[in-house]
């Protein structure tokens, strides 16, 4: 079988430089502190209302080191901030709302051992180039992505464990020709943001040398 590499498994500085040079991944985000996200009282919550009941993912570590070796779902949204500008926190937020929103799946319930409180959701983001304001195609420079801001996105999620963003560049940021001064709009660009969801366990059984869950292949019967 084929395996799919996941990109929140690495750890070791060297091994995530290869990882980045030969997949293109630009970054992993969390919070910055040393522990990655912070501690699990401290999730995030999308509302008082939701904090009141309890409900917000908890934050795996960047010292655990955990991935989706079991894949369940996979889900994908777009999200655009007509006012982006050099954020793309507001269309990240936007494009994951968009990606889980319509979707209900109650199985987890059943099919993942300890239930939603220990699903793995995995969110891989593809967002517009930071511009330099001396952008050259020419350049040997690697881009990189505009800033976006993990704990908001974390807050979309109403459970689950959230393992550390990863940000590629993609998505796309384009003109709209109107320009709101009263929003904080200096030029009409505007941003979009792509989202991949993807949600699983990890079943125990799984080394870090797969790094990754099964690729199924109809030529193999499935």
């Amino acid at each position: 079988m084929l395996q799919q590499l996941s990109t929140t498994v690495i750890r070791n500085p060297l091994s995530l430089a290869l990882f980045r040079k030969s997949f293109g991944i630009t970054r992993v985000l969390s919070t910055g502190s040393s522990s990655g996200w912070g501690q699990i009282e401290d999730r995030p919550a999308w509302t008082q209302e939701w904090k009141d009941l309890g409900l917000g993912c908890s934050l795996v570590d960047l010292s655990d080191m955990t991935f989706i070796s079991n894949l369940l779902f996979v889900q994908v949204g777009f999200g655009v901030d007509q006012h982006g500008e050099s954020n793309a926190t507001k269309a990240a937020i936007r494009a994951v709302r968009n990606a889980i929103e319509f979707n209900s799946i109650p199985g987890v319930i059943e099919t993942i051992p300890g239930g939603r409180s220990e699903m793995l959701i995995q969110v891989k983001l593809g967002i517009p180039p930071l511009s330099t304001g001396n952008d050259d195609a020419s350049s040997s420079s690697p881009q990189r992505p505009m800033p976006v801001d993990p704990l908001q996105v974390a807050k979309v999620f109403p459970y689950g464990r959230l393992l550390p963003l990863e940000v590629v560049v993609g998505g796309l940021s384009f003109s709209t020709g109107r320009l709101v001064p009263e929003l904080g709009d200096s030029n009409d660009m505007a941003v979009c943001v792509a989202a991949c969801v993807s949600i699983g366990y990890n079943n125990g059984k799984s080394t870090l040398d797969s790094m990754g869950h099964m690729v199924y292949s109809t030529k193999d019967g499935y």
